[in-house]
């Protein structure tokens, strides 16, 4: 019998408190929305253990149609805790990280609709020059721009 194992990565949840707000940015970033939808019942709170739940959902789709931002405003049950403002080393801390173009430029656009910076835009061995900012309602997000054609390190 074979060994199951990870097909693929489908999407990465995170949950907000404007669904609107939350579009807007990834759009500004360059994410497309694919689709959004209310997601509610007894059978979705099955899957995720809050009982009767309504969540409206968004999913973005990042320009290479590979990968998928999925973004969710709880409706019931209420917000009971919030992340957002963790430092990169706080247990559980969630982090997203884009390959951008024009980083420079990007994180202007961005600063206008609110990010913040987080440290300093680095040069990473002349590869990559990458950040971290605040996004839409705090989130952390990493942006790192391809400096050259070599092959990444791994890490």
């Amino acid at each position: 019998m074979a060994k199951s194992k990870i097909v693929e990565m489908n999407n990465m949840g995170i949950v907000v408190q404007s669904l609107d707000n939350a579009v807007s940015f990834f759009t500004e970033l360059g994410l497309t929305l694919e689709g959004r939808a209310m997601v509610s019942g007894a059978w979705a709170g099955k899957v995720t253990g809050l009982g009767d739940q309504s969540v409206e959902v968004a999913m973005m789709v990042t320009p290479d149609g590979h990968s998928r931002l999925e973004l969710s405003q709880f409706h019931t049950p209420g917000i009971i805790e919030d992340h957002r403002t963790a430092p990169v080393n706080a247990l559980g801390y969630l982090r997203v990280m884009f390959r951008v173009d024009h980083l420079d430029e990007l994180l202007e656009r961005l600063q206008k609709q609110g990010a913040e910076l987080v440290g300093e835009v680095v040069n990473y061995e002349n590869i990559y020059k990458l950040c971290y900012i605040r996004g839409v309602e705090g989130l952390l997000i990493g942006l790192a721009e391809r400096l050259d054609d070599t092959p990444a390190p791994t890490l």
